[in-house]
Formats: C-alpha cells, sequence, structure tokens
C-alpha cells in the first residue's frame, strides 16, 4: 500500500477544522505534539491502494511566526517529513490568505490550494474562478465548503495526484533584482552537501534574506556559513538599497501583498454591496445595546444549561441506581462488591447525571465561536476589560475557561504582550470551568428554589469572572504597571454553524467526560471509599450488633448509627478530623473539609466524595440533595460555593500553568494566592450570612 503524509496548515478562522472534521466523520484522533501542549488533530484512512495521513497544524499567519501554537507549525513544515502541504484558505479574504501560500511555495514542497467557504462569498453574488487561480498559482485549487460537505471528494483525489506527478512543485517569480541575489547565494549554500536540492536552498536563502532565526541557527553550524554570511550581508545591503526599504522582509512583504492582490483581481468577482454580517453588526456590536444582548444571550445559556440539562437527572440517578441493585445482587458478598456498589457506581453516577448540564454549556460555547460571535463579544468588552488592566483579546481565553481550564492556559498564548498573557493565565482560574458545575448544580437544587436555580447559576459565574477582573486590576497595580497593549484582532463573518461539526465536537467532550468518569473519578471513587471503609472498629461493630439483636425495631437506626461511628473511626475520617480546623470557621465539618480536598484532583470529585461520605447507610432512602440538606445550613453551603468558586483548578490545569509559566516565583504565588482569597472570601459570606441571620 503506498502512504501519502500530508500536512494541513492555513491562518487561523479559515476552517481547518471543519475541514478536517469533514474529511475523517469518526476517524479523527487529537493528541498533543511531542513535548509541547498544543493540540494536533490526525486523520488517518485508506482510498483506493493508498493510506492517506492528513496532521492539521495550528493556525499560523505567516512564517514568520510569534505564538508558541505559531512555532510548533513552522517548525514542523521545515523540519518534519511529509509528501504535500494542504495549504486552507478563506473565500472570503483570499488576498490576505495567499500570503501565506505564497510563503508555502517558497518551500518547494507539492500542494493543493483549498479555498474554503466558497459558499459565502457566492451566497453574496460573488465568484471565485477556480481553473484561473490554478493557472495564476501553478498548483492544483479545489473549491470547498467544510459546512455543506463541497469538493472533499475532489481534495482527496487532487492529493493523490499531486502526489504521483513528479512535476506538481510550483515557484513564485519574485523582481529580477531579487531574483538575481537568490541565485547569487543559493549557488553558494549548494556548495554544502546538506543543499543538494535546489529548491530547498533556494527556501532557505529566502528565509535568511528575510532574517528567519530558526534557518540562520540551521545553517549557522554548517562549514559554508561563513562563506555565506559575507555574501548574504552584501545582498541584504545592496537590495535594502535598491528598494529604499528597512529590511529585507519588508521587500518580500511588499512583493507577495502585489502578487496576491493581482491574482485576486483577476479570479475573484465580488458584489459591491453591504453584507449580512455588516447589517447583523449594527445590532450585535452596537455601542449602546451591544454588551445588555451579549448578556442577555450568557444569561439565557446559564438558564437553558440548569433548566433543560436537569430534565433527564432524575432517569439517569434511577438508571444508575437500579443497576447498582442489580450489580449487587449477581457480584458474591465481600468488599469487592461494596467497593464496586457502595462506593465506584454511586459516586461515578453522581458525577455522569450532570453530563447534559456540560454538554449544553459546551454546546453554546461552540456556538458562539462557530457563528463568529465570540470575536464580536472580545471587541465589545475590549472597553470594559480595559478598565481592569486586560485587553479584549484576553476575552478568548476567559470565556475558554468556562469550558476547561487547561485550553484556556493554551488560549491565552495569543496574547503576545507577556505582562497581559500572565495577568490573563493568574485570573483564568476564577472562570468557573465545566467541572465546577456538577457542584453548583448540586448545591444550587438543594438550597435554592427550582424556579430561580438558572438566575442563582449565571450569578455564581458572573460573580467569579468579575472577582477574576479585580484581582486582575490589583496585580496590574501593582505588579504589572502599564498599559494593556492595544486590541487588534480579526472580524471573521456570520456563519451559521455546522451541525455536523457541533455533533462531533459534542460527541468528542461526552467522549472524554465519561472516559474521566470511568478511570480517574472511578479510581478516586475506589479511594475515597477504602479509606471511609477501613479500619473497622471491631468492638464498635460488636457492641451496635449486640444493640441490635435487643432491639430490632431499632435496627435501621442502629445500623446508620453504627455507619457513621465507623466513618469517623475509618482513614478518611481521621484525615477529615485532621484538617477540619482550617474550615471549621466556616462551619464545615470533617466530611466538607475531605470533600473540597478531594477537589484539588478535580473538581467533578467533590461530587463523589459527598455521596460517599453523607448519603453513607441511606443511600437507599434518600437522595444525596435530602443528605445535604440535612446536615449543611444554608451559610455553609454558600461558604462552599466560595471556596469551589475561587480556590486552585485541578491538577490538570495546575500542572498546564507550570508547564507554560517557567518562572518558580509565578508558579509559587499561582499556587498560593487563590487558596488564601478562598478562605478570605468563604470566612466573609459565612459571617455576613449568620449576621443576617441565616
Amino acid at each position: 500500500m503506498k502512504r501519502i503524509h500530508a500536512v494541513m496548515v492555513g491562518q487561523p478562522n479559515v476552517g481547518k477544522s471543519s475541514l478536517i472534521n469533514a474529511i475523517s466523520g469518526a476517524r479523527l484522533h487529537v493528541g498533543n505534539f511531542a513535548g509541547v501542549t498544543v493540540e494536533k488533530k490526525e486523520v488517518r484512512f485508506q482510498r483506493g491502494e493508498y493510506g492517506i495521513e492528513i496532521v492539521d497544524l495550528p493556525g499560523i499567519y505567516s512564517l514568520h511566526a510569534y505564538t508558541p501554537e505559531e512555532h510548533v507549525t513552522k517548525e514542523y513544515l521545515i523540519q518534519e517529513e511529509y509528501d504535500l502541504i494542504i495549504n486552507v484558505v478563506d473565500a472570503n479574504v483570499l488576498q490576505r490568505n495567499l500570503i501565506l501560500t505564497l510563503q508555502l511555495m517558497d518551500m518547494g514542497k507539492k500542494m493543493v490550494l483549498v479555498v474554503n467557504m466558497v459558499d459565502e462569498v457566492e451566497a453574496k453574488g460573488g465568484r471565485i474562478d477556480g481553473p484561473l487561480l490554478a493557472k495564476l498559482l501553478g498548483i492544483p485549487v479545489i473549491l470547498t465548503s467544510a459546512k455543506e460537505g463541497r469538493g472533499i471528494e475532489e481534495l482527496v483525489e487532487s492529493m493523490i495526484q499531486v502526489y504521483e506527478r513528479s512535476d506538481a512543485i510550483a515557484t513564485i517569480t519574485y523582481n529580477e533584482k531579487i531574483e538575481a541575489e537568490i541565485d547569487f547565494l543559493t549557488a553558494i549554500l549548494r556548495q554544502s552537501p546538506h543543499f543538494q536540492d535546489q529548491r530547498k536552498a533556494r527556501f532557505y536563502v529566502i528565509r535568511l534574506l528575510e532574517n528567519d532565526e530558526l534557518i540562520y541557527k540551521i545553517v549557522h553550524e554548517l562549514p559554508i556559513f561563513l562563506e555565506l554570511h559575507e555574501a548574504l550581508g552584501e545582498s541584504i545591503r545592496r537590495l535594502k538599497l535598491e528598494f529604499d526599504a528597512p529590511s529585507v522582509a519588508d521587500i518580500f512583504a511588499n512583493e507577495r501583498s502585489a502578487i496576491a492582490r493581482s491574482i485576486v483581481m483577476q479570479a475573484v468577482k465580488l458584489p459591491r454591496r453591504e453584507s449580512l454580517t455588516d447589517r447583523i453588526d449594527r445590532i450585535l456590536i452596537h455601542p449602546i445595546f451591544g454588551l445588555p444582548i451579549f448578556l442577555f444571550f450568557m444569561w439565557a445559556l446559564f438558564q437553558i444549561t440548569f433548566t433543560v440539562g436537569s430534565l433527564p437527572m432524575e432517569y439517569i440517578d434511577a438508571a444508575i441506581t437500579n443497576f447498582a441493585h442489580w450489580l449487587q445482587q449477581i457480584l458474591p458478598p465481600g468488599d469487592v462488591n461494596l467497593a464496586i456498589t457502595d462506593g465506584v457506581i454511586p459516586a461515578v453516577g453522581a458525577v455522569i447525571m450532570f453530563l447534559p448540564n456540560i454538554l449544553i454549556l459546551f454546546l453554546g460555547i461552540n456556538l458562539l465561536e462557530q457563528t463568529g460571535y465570540m470575536a464580536r463579544a472580545a471587541f465589545l468588552l475590549d472597553g470594559f476589560l480595559k478598565h481592569f488592566g486586560l485587553q479584549g483579546k484576553a476575552f478568548i481565553p476567559l470565556v475558554s475557561g468556562f469550558g476547561c481550564t487547561v485550553p484556556a492556559y493554551m488560549a491565552a498564548r495569543t496574547l503576545k504582550n507577556p505582562k497581559d498573557r500572565l495577568i490573563t493565565m493568574l485570573i483564568l482560574g476564577f472562570m468557573n470551568c465545566s467541572a465546577r458545575l456538577p457542584v453548583y448544580v448540586l448545591l444550587i437544587a438543594a438550597f435554592f428554589p427550582t424556579q430561580s436555580a438558572g438566575n442563582i447559576l449565571f450569578a455564581i459565574y458572573l460573580t467569579g469572572a468579575l472577582l477574576g477582573l479585580i484581582v486582575a486590576k490589583i496585580l496590574r497595580h501593582l505588579l504589572f504597571k502599564g498599559e494593556p497593549e492595544p486590541f487588534v484582532m480579526e472580524m471573521p463573518p456570520y456563519r451559521f454553524p455546522s451541525l455536523k461539526v457541533l455533533a462531533m465536537e459534542l460527541w468528542i467532550k461526552a467522549k472524554l467526560f465519561i472516559k474521566k468518569a470511568g478511570t480517574f473519578i472511578a479510581a478516586a471513587a475506589m479511594i475515597i471509599w477504602f479509606l471511609s471503609s477501613h479500619p473497622k472498629n471491631q468492638e464498635l461493630i460488636a457492641s451496635y450488633q449486640q444493640a441490635i439483636a435487643a432491639t430490632p425495631h431499632q435496627e435501621r437506626e442502629l445500623r446508620n448509627e453504627l455507619a457513621a461511628r465507623n466513618l469517623e473511626y475509618s482513614y478518611l475520617g481521621r484525615i477529615g478530623k485532621g484538617i477540619e480546623p482550617i474550615f471549621a470557621p466556616f462551619g464545615f465539618d470533617w466530611r466538607l473539609s475531605v470533600a473540597v480536598l478531594s477537589g484539588l484532583a478535580a473538581k467533578e470529585v467533590i461530587v463523589s466524595t459527598l455521596a460517599t461520605l453523607y448519603a453513607v447507610g441511606e443511600r437507599e432512602h434518600q437522595g444525596l440533595i435530602q443528605q445535604l440538606r440535612q446536615h449543611i445550613d444554608f451559610k455553609t453551603a454558600m461558604a462552599l460555593i466560595v471556596i469551589i468558586m475561587i480556590y486552585s483548578p485541578c491538577v490538570a490545569a495546575m500542572s498546564t500553568f507550570y508547564a507554560e509559566v517557567p518562572q518558580w516565583a509565578w508558579r509559587l504565588f499561582y499556587t498560593i494566592y487563590p487558596n488564601i482569597l478562598a478562605w478570605i472570601g468563604a470566612f466573609a459570606i459565612y459571617h455576613i450570612l449568620e449576621w443576617l441571620g441565616y
């Protein structure tokens, strides 16, 4: 079987993810690049005698890389082995996207140009001449619409054809003065045995003329460098003098811009009329009404998250309870039976029950991204965020934190200013991630009326965000003096979301959540069950058995009392008693203290821990909500919400922060300050509510 290894590359927001999803169906593989916390998507499939693998590289504006994602893409393109490049461009902004295309063509690799979103151009009355575009560039051009599934088969066929052709490589020809210097330097570089390939030598020369640090480091190690370095300096001086430019990079940028403009003028016909995007923007980013509209959308999302998400909870809970009872009957009696039916299944079930809420929240965030509204929200909030020492672009990682803090830390890489990036990362923990949602839903259901539950959930998320902004203001004033960098961000056109892409994203999220519940949370539940069940006080058990024999009509009460006293005697009880004084000032007993501690592993574990500790002996008769109402008062529950809202995120998120921020001083600060702030906040809310008479 012949194997084709292709890379998919393009600027951000050109629809690469939608395109690779359209190609892959259910064959998508998601992971990280080796040694780097940057997401990598791969598609592997078979077409006839060809086994095809496509690696979807992170978005990159040009080969002049700035962000970590762009550096990963650039290094992969230059240093890895592959057969061809699939360059995806946005038909709506073709001229700008072609700048990267021309840089990629300099590499001397086989290429296919994919002009995506042509349906949007056609909907506006425009037209792109694919054959003419292919003739002008000298490479195959496929017009696609990932949303409609259009052009996907043609793309796969074109990949195979380009792979088989030996003459499928086109070269961009620049101004004759530039070409003369390129030829001069290429001849010198080809004297090295490492550069027998003419195309590779030409590409390296172009990048050296543009002062590319990565290429400079590679060539610097070669014996030819001394001779080349002197000639390179002369060529740069001649070109700057000839074109009266401050740098050769500017000369190439002007050349590519002129070429791209000429190509688009010939191959693209666009109507001159106000677009639907412009008409919608007049409302959604209105200087007065824009922000209230955004807040309404967020409020509606949390209302739907709670009300709709709570509908199947009772059925999921009943199904899991019935499954535990059934399994208890068929498994042999003993510790294994109890560990599974009393420990793992109820704990995992207590988390799985909230899967609908989490999927609805993710759906809302995905809709914001896919429709193009996320960029507008960042624009709307730029002025507001500046009051807190942030810029509008920080909104993207902040709102991503409502889904999961781990990718939110990675999204902060788009902030090029180191101070802006670090401030944003230090407050991301205040954006309540989806892992905290099950805890909030549980506590809201236990202590608030159903009709106000959605409003309370919205208030919790809004309060967390506002606290984060206040902390950002303090950090900017005390530790990061200076103004945030100006806000510059692309405004993509509005798009109707792809139902297939939405479904696939939700399926991936659901699969990852269930996998986490079935592995990590199940393991945590097993540990918590073991610690809460051992050691057993045999003397205590014997005395209660005698009492039960003497008063059989009180058997249930005595067994529940025995279970509670055994729990206090257990390893977990001893740990809880040890840390209880830390949390006692706001009414926590040792069980709540243990639950908070367990949340450092993963916030969902708090729910499973509460299910294990508070429902002991009574799971068959009363649900966890009723148990919490019996054991926790309102002000203690509010203090618990404040703790969960503010204190350190999960181990995975903390590890990602450590990977992104190498300075130990900031790592230590990040580890300590949220927990101190959470303790102060919980203490304050508890005693304020106590003073108010709760």
